[in-house]
C-alpha cells in the first residue's frame, strides 16, 4: 500500500492561504484517488475533499468549496491542496488518505466518510488565528 506525508501546515492569519503537500511512495496518478481530511479539536473528522484518478475529477465539502482546491503533480507524485480565504474555523490537524485498491481509482459517493481510505497521512497542523 502506498505511503503518504504531509507537509506545510503553518499558522496563518483570517484570509490568509497555506498550500498543503500530500507525498506518495510511489505514483498514485492511475491508481488511487486521493482524500483530503481533517479534524479539529473536540470535533469528529471531516471529509474535505477528494481528488480521482486518473481524470483528476475532484469534490469538495460545502464548508471548503470555492476557497480550497485539490490538485495533483503527477511528475512528482505529490497531491496538493491549495488553501485560500481561510478562517478562524479552518484549524485543524489536515490529513491525506489514499483509496484502498478494492475501491478503484475514482471519488465514490461515500468518499467523505473517510472509510474508503486504506492509507493515511500522519497529519500536518494548521493554525487559523490573528
Amino acid at each position: 500500500q502506498v505511503q503518504l506525508a504531509e507537509s506545510g501546515g503553518d499558522k496563518v492569519q483570517p484570509g490568509g492561504s497555506l498550500r498543503l503537500s500530500c507525498a506518495a511512495s510511489r505514483p498514485t496518478s492511475d491508481y488511487y484517488a486521493i482524500g483530503w481530511f481533517r479534524r479539529a479539536p473536540g470535533k469528529e473528522r471531516e471529509g474535505i475533499a477528494c481528488i480521482s484518478a486518473p481524470n483528476g475529477d475532484t469534490y469538495y465539502a460545502d464548508s471548503v468549496k470555492g476557497r480550497f482546491t485539490a490538485s495533483r503533480d503527477n511528475a512528482d507524485n505529490t497531491i496538493y491542496l491549495q488553501m485560500n480565504s481561510l478562517k478562524p474555523e479552518d484549524t485543524a490537524v489536515y490529513y491525506c488518505a489514499a483509496h484502498w485498491p478494492l475501491y478503484g481509482n475514482r471519488c465514490l459517493n461515500t468518499w467523505a466518510t473517510g472509510t474508503d481510505f486504506g492509507s493515511w497521512g500522519q497529519g500536518t497542523q494548521v493554525t487559523v488565528s490573528s
